[in-house]
């Protein structure tokens, strides 16, 4: 039976540019979050944050996208070979049959912020400023649509902090349907003011680095990452082909910025997600949870995932700890880790955890852990009640 399959796939954060630095910081348990002085941020937090932003332009081509989210894009895109395994899609597809499925948050606001410290005694905004093709949401995806020439369907999900996952979802719908052989899913989310003081006015930013499942954990850290796949279909996978299983999404509708306090939502997305795949809770041997080191989405999420897992079975962690909430780009890091853990046979270790919450009863791991992996799932849950979870499997001999 024809699969969906992960034939090419990167991811760029404050772990590093490409799989080789991600995978190497996984291994040894490293953060990227650190307290950096970054534009007028006054906040006394810890950032996760991609060096070298400023110093890589857009090319000329393209120069009407040049924003810190499409800089941040092209970084990613090149990355692990991932252009020259798109350029052989289209060459395989063509460029009509192949879409582009790009989740963002913020996207290129940041442009914007800038351009409202230039305006003039009028008010009016400088010249310089073109909204369409970097603070627009869609300018991420129009952007990539122009640097690869692709002709197919673009579509840009902004659900929050669950955008790069539901574009799994979005992307398998139309391949099933017979409208494209091929997709560019992702997600890119930057650093931007809005992000950093609208979450402080939340009361959600913690000053040191985040602390996903802790007892003390007060707050998440922000970061930034891009990250994309290449999902196409394979007539007969070969053993150790990463494929797409299964995609559940579920809206509860709970409240504007806090979770549903049973995790109802985010149990319906993962029953969603093993239904889609035909497995059961047993099967799946990892979870790359959403784990944002808030007080609220630790304990519901915990319910969630006891609730349909059982107390201390499945392995699980949070990646928050390594790269700070990526926001719209949470559901492609998870994604992209879950790829390498189920390659690596390795399920990663929550960072800067130091004492786990008792009232939490997940079986949260500390360390990293060795063993065979077969199917991994992927938590994303956004404001609002929008959540998805991703699942990925090995194929095996």
């Amino acid at each position: 039976m024809p699969a969906i399959e992960l034939t090419s796939y990167t991811l760029t954060s404050a772990l590093g540019a490409g799989l080789d630095a991600t995978w190497a910081a996984l291994q040894s348990k490293r953060s990227g979050l650190a307290r950096r002085a970054w534009e007028t941020v006054d906040l006394d937090t810890c950032i996760g944050e991609v060096e070298g932003l400023d110093d890589l332009p857009v090319p000329a081509p393209w120069q009407a996208f040049d924003c810190r989210n499409n800089r941040l894009a092209l970084l990613a895109l090149r990355q692990d070979g991932f252009e020259a395994a798109v350029h052989a899609a289209i060459a395989r597809h063509g460029a009509h049959r192949v879409g582009v499925f790009l989740g963002t948050s913020t996207s290129g606001i940041l442009s914007s912020e800038l351009a409202y410290r230039e305006r003039d005694a009028e008010g009016h905004l400088p010249a310089w400023l073109d909204y369409r093709h970097t603070h627009n949401t869609y300018s991420v995806a129009d952007f990539v649509r122009h640097h690869f020439g692709l002709k197919g369907p673009a579509v840009v999900v902004s659900t929050a902090c669950s955008s790069s996952a539901k574009v799994f979802a979005n992307a398998q719908r139309m391949m099933r349907a017979g409208l494209i052989d091929a997709a560019v899913v992702g997600g890119v989310d930057s650093l931007c003011l809005t992000t950093l003081y609208g979450f402080t006015s939340l009361q959600l930013v913690a000053q040191a680095p985040c602390r996903p499942w802790d007892a003390a954990r007060n707050g998440l850290s922000i970061g930034e990452a891009a990250g994309f796949a290449l999902l196409e279909w394979s007539e007969t996978p070969t053993p150790g082909a990463i494929l797409l299983s299964g995609v559940g999404e579920s809206s509860d509708g709970h409240h504007m910025s806090a979770p549903h306090p049973e995790g109802l939502g985010a149990r319906l997305a993962m029953q969603g997600a093993l239904d889609a795949a035909g497995l059961r809770p047993e099967d799946v041997d990892y979870i790359a949870l959403h784990g944002t080191s808030t007080s609220a989405n630790d304990a519901a999420e915990d319910k969630a995932v006891v609730g349909l897992f059982g107390a201390g079975t499945v392995p699980c962690s949070s990646l928050k700890g390594h790269t700070g909430h990526t926001l719209g780009a949470a559901g492609i890091v998870n994604a992209v880790v879950g790829a390498l853990a189920l390659t690596h046979g390795l399920a990663p270790a929550g960072v800067g955890t130091q004492q786990l919450d008792p009232t939490l009863s997940s079986r949260y791991l500390l360390d990293n852990l060795r063993l065979p992996l077969r199917h991994v799932l992927g938590n994303s849950f956004g404001f609002g009640g929008s959540n998805c979870s991703v699942l990925l499997s090995r194929e095996v001999a």
